[in-house]
């Protein structure tokens, strides 16, 4: 009995020598940028695509300006009724979500 209780100390410490702690992940925040520098436009400046695009989305919106910057995407600030909103878009009238 005291052979089968050293035996069962003995493999149990060479059990505990090779098992290994992982170590703790770090955690990685990434932080993606999609707005670049954008520089005011006319009303006027803004292509037809993108005014179907917000009347289609927003009917009775208002554009009161209209940024764009140099992949060719829009901000646009509208205004529907006493609401005020910043929505982006492409050139084709897509949404891009900021």
């Amino acid at each position: 009995m005291k052979k089968l209780i050293l035996s069962a100390i003995v493999v149990l410490g060479i059990m505990s020598i090779h098992a290994n702690v992982l170590p703790a992940s770090k955690v990685t925040k990434a932080t993606v940028t999609i707005q670049s520098e954008y520089t005011e436009v006319t009303v006027d400046a803004v292509p037809a695509a993108v005014k179907t695009a917000l009347q289609t989305a927003y009917p009775g919106a208002k554009l009161e300006k209209a940024f764009v910057n140099e992949k060719k995407e829009y901000k646009l600030e509208i205004s529907v009724g006493d609401q005020k909103a910043t929505v982006y878009s492409d050139v084709n009238g897509n949404w891009l979500k900021i």
